[in-house]
Order: C-alpha cells, then structure tokens, then sequence
C-alpha cells in the first residue's frame, strides 16, 4: 500500500510517560501504521533497553524523537493539536471526536504538522494540557471498564487513521501560534468596546481559540478576522470621542 502524505504529517505526542516498556510498545504501534513522528515531553531518563524490548523493529523511532520540557513548545508550529481524552472537567473540551472523525477532519485540513497528544499512564492529560488542544479525541469503551494503556490507545487512534486517511491538497490554514494571535485581537478588541461584564474574558478568549483552530483559516482570512475586530473598536472608541 502506497504510503499516505496525511500519514507523514502526523506527530505523536507523549506527555511525560512514566515507563520506557510503554514507549517501546508507542514506537511498535506508531510504525505499524506508517506513522513515524515522536515527539516526548519532560526530561526523564529511560532504560533504552525496555524501550528496545518492546519495540522491536521501531526502536528508530525512539532514536530520531524529539524532545520538549513543555507541551506548549512542541506545539508552537502545529497547525492541528489533538488531545487524546476520556475525561471530562473544568477545561475540557466542548466535544470530542470519534477516532473516525478524526481522521475525516484530517483530511479535510491543509499542509502543516498535526500533533496527537496522549498524556500519562496513571492520570492522562491536565486540564491545562488539553486546553492547549484544539479538540479532543476519544476512544468509544465498556462503561464497566473504559481505560486503555498508553500503548493501546495509541494503536487504535494511528490503526483508524491509517485505514481512513486520503492524501490531499489544500491551502496552507496559520500554524498554532497565529491562532492565539487572531484569538487576543478578538478578545482585546471585546474589551476595548466594553463587552466583558464579569469574568468571562478567558473563558470567550478559549472559546475563539478553539474555534479558529477548527475553522483551518488560511493566512489572509485571519488576517481579515483581525482587520475586522480592530475596526469594530476603533469604530466604537470614535463614536464615543466624538
């Protein structure tokens, strides 16, 4: 089977996972399924050894990862930021994702690196960490036991993927740094015509980032979102002055 351009783009995510045994099984399940990005957060040391047990043929892939001490900074040129998630809380997403739906929103996004992000062994992701994502992935499970290990998890998101993925050409949509640019040109312009009555200013500022982050603007359309939220203000500050 020829192998998927979408496939290339992906990179997986392992925020500080606890065992090198699981980033071995990680490495074997990424490779199977053509997928050859792996990014880990945090600046644990592992026994390479686990890690080669259990990865077998794709201990390359632990070799070449890359490395971040935050999820922020492996993030920072991302054009699509998945969190990998059963869990719902104060942060969370608004929705999430089949792994299927996943791969159609995928599909549908232009050329840029997609980061899938999977979070610790023991407690999964933060809520602050999944904030930083632009949407949620879950993995349908029994209601009497729903949790997957690390390395499961991962099979079955990067299996879906690579069975439903198309290769495609598109636009170029803004990396993840230009999203929260548009976002506080939105949310400051809110706050210079009076709009926040409580609150609710980081809440609105989420809100548009993800937003945004699922519309995939191009370059010029954020620019002209900026363009136009800057107008409403000054708009509105000219009124009042005059």
């Amino acid at each position: 089977m020829e192998q998927c351009a979408d496939l290339n783009r992906i990179e997986i995510i392992l925020v500080e996972p606890q065992d090198g045994a699981n980033i071995g099984a990680v490495c074997r399940a990424m490779k199977t399924m053509g997928i050859n990005r792996l990014t880990i957060i945090g600046d644990r040391i592992y026994n390479e050894m686990r890690i080669k047990t259990l990865a077998i043929h794709a201990f390359d892939l632990y070799e070449k990862h890359s490395r971040f001490d935050t999820l922020e900074q492996a993030i920072e040129d991302s054009i699509l930021v998945v969190g990998a998630s059963r869990r719902r809380g104060k942060k969370r997403k608004y929705f999430s994702l089949l792994p299927e739906q996943l791969a159609e929103r995928i599909s549908s996004t232009g050329e840029g690196k997609i980061s899938i992000v999977f979070g610790r062994e023991s407690n999964g992701l933060t809520d602050d960490e999944l904030s930083l994502c632009h949407m949620g992935v879950k993995i349908p499970s029994s209601d009497e036991f729903g949790s997957l290990n690390l390395a499961q998890a991962v099979q079955v998101i990067t299996y879906t993927l690579f069975r439903n993925l198309q290769d495609i050409r598109g636009f170029q949509p803004i990396e993840n740094r230009r999203i929260k640019e548009v976002s506080d040109t939105v949310t400051r312009s809110f706050d210079m015509i009076g709009f926040y009555k409580g609150q609710e200013k980081e809440e609105v500022h989420q809100f548009f980032t993800d937003v945004i982050a699922r519309a995939a603007l191009s370059e010029r359309e954020a620019a002209q979102m900026e363009r136009l939220f800057r107008k409403m203000a000054k708009i509105k500050i000219y009124k009042e002055t005059n």
